[in-house]
């Protein structure tokens, strides 16, 4: 069949109509829906789905500018070979071959793929299923193995099951919420709303935040531990044996349905011993600890809703049941409003677990090492050449590259030489590979760079299938946009390819509903109730019921056609015994200690308008305006240690690699230890791929690099000049040692500095720009100054600046500039000048991306006494309105 006239392909899509069209959103967990509207003209709006239970039609500032993303600009819309365009019958045919090549001449376990939690579950399925089943290898592993399997691990351990047990609910029930390792409020940014509204609404809720950072999170916190970092089994430890030493243990529950307690609380007693102990190794005060354990112990109504600050340790997976094992000792779950709460950083990393895509697993939550759960899949899916032994995890993966094992690898929908620790050596290997396939939407990245093939997928908005959130809730992803080019499903092209390689029956699909069907049914397949992923009920869906699906939680079953919003409800979990299992946990510290070299710790993680590699993100002018170029947070007591400057550049360096970054000088981060966010890449930015740096330990148990916990050390970047670019038109990126580019509005703007001097500042300029326009310029050679405005057609074309250190201009007024119709002598001459006029006020950094409020105009508006608080910000500006991902800043601005 054509792949392009499939039934769930465009869907006879009008460009000429408008249409709405129910989806979900494809950036975080939380898996918020979307209405997105397509007018006449052919533009897209979108706004939150009111009837969607995951968000009640709230959406954060990331998902309110989807519209933003989906032009079809730097695309990758054609299949490529050795970076010629060709046919798709042709680059289909040279994946086959290529891996057939491999496999023959080294075995299975010489290939790989490598996939991610932004494939739909569709996606997801036919990849595991070709892997696993049939080329008879578990050398597929997903990007999700750095964010959350130390949770899946934790569950797993605890529960027999890859269980999340709660839902949002829960937390807006709660009478105590306690964030663990998770910035809320800027990566699950609706979710926080939802709590911050129950808060609002329920006085008696208690937010307790565990971070080392005080972030946008504390906003809404009443205590806040900034716990020396690696230390959280130590603090929940020290928590289980409060619990038993005051009368808080359920001992019902413990006695008849878990197992394992005793030895739980001999290791809690053998290695914290009392609450001044706990608070001297977490590095807290004495009070602050008691606090939290007395609040702990007195709530029933407690949630605890944790993420990558757990996970990504070395020590993860015994972090997670260091936090489970609190909850089974007070019976707090499978009840509303308790439970421990992983919530995933992915729009499917669930669905991605669903199928197996995680190198240790099975399909539909079954295990490589269970015999039994080997004979189901192998029966269901008609092989017998299912694999029997776990593949290569994330790392391992790459080291196999490097280290030649492995000559063949498909990267699907993620950008590893920018994610993974250690990611020049991921980067060099990539480069040395026989053979590397990407399946990506977007053709410059760093990972599409290294690649032999390019397949071009589809993005968000053209394609179709289903995604599941943190709250185990399925929902449609729906298109309401034609395919561009030739792009294509990703489920779509993994069939195709598996087809070449002798397995066309099996990989015989026509739609996403054939594979969803295939995926709920093999769920059910055998389980009567002893397994617990299935959506067997959703098996026998026609096209037009899969089309229309709604929102459901799993399991879904005969007997459970609305789903279930929460598990263990009958204290029955999934281990051998039918019981939970405590787990001793003996806290061990991160692997790579700080030294004399390297003193501090390196953190990582997300920035509230941003996502993962930017590839989606960066397209959108208003969410480059918040934060626009790589950052380190650092506390002012390291910076007056290091000498580094506020607003200048530094240089942060690791046993494995380098990155610069502009300094932050903050006391919400912790002293000993900084922050860089994890998005720049060298497509945008150079040097600053942070993951070059992160070091590449990983837990024992579920194999997720400890990204949280890097010895670094830093020092000033000393260049011998800094500025900046504004050009109406995009430039080749300038070769300079530091350089960031960012999308503004009419305008692209880059930030620069240079090791070498620049003799002819007049002849540099015009060789990034061109000579063509008028040019007013100043130039100052002894002061090493330069300043110049282009002018086309009376209008601002471009601006650069020039300085031998960082004190330059603020970029906002002059950017102001490029969206007046015509340039006035008096704007000329403050160009000339460097600093606005009068008439040109400098509404200053972004603060409010869904509306463009920036700090200065909110700072006027509280200095001339019209707002006195944030709901009046909201009145006159608008500002905070619509995500409120932005309150917390606000509120800061009032002092």
């Amino acid at each position: 069949m054509d792949p392009r006239f499939r039934e769930d392909d465009d869907k006879n899509i009008d460009m000429n109509k408008n249409i709405t069209t129910s989806t979900t959103c494809p950036y975080c967990g939380v898996g918020c829906g979307v209405l997105a509207s397509k007018e006449q003209d052919g533009s897209i709006s979108v706004q939150g789905n009111k009837d969607h239970p995951a968000n009640f039609g709230r959406l954060c500032s990331k998902g309110s500018a989807l519209a933003d993303t989906v032009g079809l600009e730097g695309r990758l819309l054609h299949p490529q070979v050795n970076g010629q365009q060709t046919s798709w019958d042709t680059a289909l045919d040279a994946v086959a071959d290529g891996f057939r090549k491999v496999i023959d001449e080294h075995g299975p376990d010489a290939v790989a793929f490598y996939v991610s939690g932004q494939l739909l579950t569709e996606d997801y399925y036919v990849a595991n299923k070709l892997m696993k089943g049939f080329i008879g290898s578990a050398n597929i592993d997903t990007n999700s193995r750095l964010c959350m399997s130390s949770a899946v691990a934790g569950y797993k351990r605890a529960f027999g099951s890859d269980s999340v047990p709660c839902s949002y609910e829960d937390l807006e029930q709660a009478e105590l919420i306690v964030i663990e390792g998770s910035n809320t409020a800027w990566c699950h940014p609706v979710v926080y709303q939802r709590i911050s509204k129950a808060k609002q609404d329920n006085p008696n809720l208690k937010i307790i935040v565990i971070d080392p950072r005080k972030t946008a999170t504390c906003d809404i916190a009443d205590l806040h531990l900034p716990l020396k970092p690696g230390s959280d089994a130590t603090l929940f430890n020290g928590l289980l044996r409060f619990i038993n030493n005051n009368d808080g243990i359920d001992w019902d529950f413990v006695n008849n349905h878990t197992e394992g307690f005793a030895e739980a609380l001999i290791s809690a007693q053998e290695s914290e011993i009392t609450i001044a102990h706990v608070a001297k190794m977490c590095e807290l005060s004495r009070q602050d600890v008691e606090q939290f354990f007395l609040l702990f112990v007195n709530t029933e109504k407690t949630v605890t809703l944790y993420s990558q600050g757990v996970n990504q340790s070395s020590s993860g997976t015994d972090k997670s049941n260091s936090i489970i094992n609190c909850h089974l000792a007070t019976g707090r779950i499978g009840k509303p409003a308790m439970g421990p709460f992983s919530i995933t950083g992915q729009p499917n990393a669930m669905g991605g677990r669903e199928v197996g895509g995680l190198a240790n697993q099975l399909a539909a939550h079954m295990d490589l090492n269970n015999p039994k759960h080997h004979d189901i899949v192998s029966r269901f899916w008609n092989t017998g050449n299912l694999a029997t032994t776990a593949g290569a995890k994330a790392v391992d993966m790459f080291n196999d590259i490097a280290s030649g094992k492995i000559k063949a690898i498909w990267v699907m929908a993620t950008n590893p030489a920018v994610t993974m620790p250690d990611a020049d050596k991921v980067r060099e290997a990539l480069k040395a590979c026989e053979l590397v396939v990407v399946s990506d939407c977007e053709q410059n990245t760093d990972t599409t760079a290294c690649a032999d093939i390019l397949l071009p997928a589809l993005a968000w908005g053209e394609k179709c299938g289903t995604v599941t959130n943190s709250e185990r809730r399925i929902s449609r992803q729906r298109n309401f946009l034609p395919h561009p080019g030739e792009a294509e499903e990703d489920w779509w092209i993994v069939s195709e390819v598996a087809q070449r390689l002798g397995f066309k029956e099996q990989f015989d699909y026509s739609s996403s509903a054939d594979v969803f069907r295939e995926h709920a049914a093999l769920s059910g397949f055998e389980n009567d109730g002893v397994r617990d992923f299935d959506i067997s009920g959703l098996a026998e869906l026609s096209d037009d019921e899969y089309e229309q699906l709604e929102p459901v939680q799993w399991p879904v079953t005969s007997a459970k056609p609305q789903g279930t919003p929460r598990l263990f409800t009958d204290n029955k979990f999934f281990t051998e015994s039918g019981k939970a299992q405590f787990i001793a946990i003996t806290p061990r510290a991160p692997v790579n200690a700080p030294s004399e070299e390297y003193p501090l710790i390196l953190n990582t993680g997300r920035v509230r308008d941003q996502w993962h590699t930017m590839t989606r993100t960066a397209r959108s002018a208003k969410l480059n305006g918040h934060i626009s170029e790589p950052f380190v947070e650092v506390h002012p007591i390291d910076a007056e240690t290091f000498a580094v400057e506020q607003d200048a550049l530094a240089q942060i360096d690791s046993e494995w690699g380098t990155v610069l970054a502009r300094v932050h000088i903050t006391d919400t981060q912790r002293e000993g230890s900084i922050f860089v966010p994890m998005h720049w890449n060298q497509q945008n930015a150079s040097l600053s791929r942070v993951d070059a740096v992160v070091n590449p330990v990983v837990d024992p148990i579920s194999g997720q690099p400890e990204s949280k916990h890097t010895p670094v050390k830093i020092k000033p970047y000393q260049a011998t000049w800094h500025g900046f670019i504004l050009s109406r038109t995009q430039l080749k990126m300038p070769d300079t040692h530091y350089c960031v580019s960012v999308k503004g509005e009419q305008f692209w703007r880059y930030e620069l500095a240079g090791d070498s001097t620049i003799e002819d500042y007049s002849a540099w300029a015009k060789q990034q720009l061109g000579d063509q326009g008028e040019w007013l310029e100043f130039a100052d050679q002894t002061a090493q100054r330069y300043r110049a405005g282009i002018i086309k057609n009376e209008q601002l074309d471009a601006v650069v600046f020039v300085a031998p250190n960082h004190e330059l201009p603020t970029r906002t007024w002059l950017s102001q500039l490029f969206t007046e119709p015509l340039i006035s002598d008096e704007a000329r001459a403050n160009l000339l000048a460097g600093k606005p006029g009068a008439d040109q006020p400098d509404v200053g950094p972004l603060v409010c991306a869904c509306f463009g409020v920036g700090e200065n105009t909110i700072k006027d508006a509280i200095a001339c006494g019209a707002a006195k608080s944030v709901e009046d910000i909201g009145q006159q500006l608008k500002a905070g309105t619509n995500c409120g991902s932005c309150i917390p800043e606000i509120k800061k601005l009032f002092g």
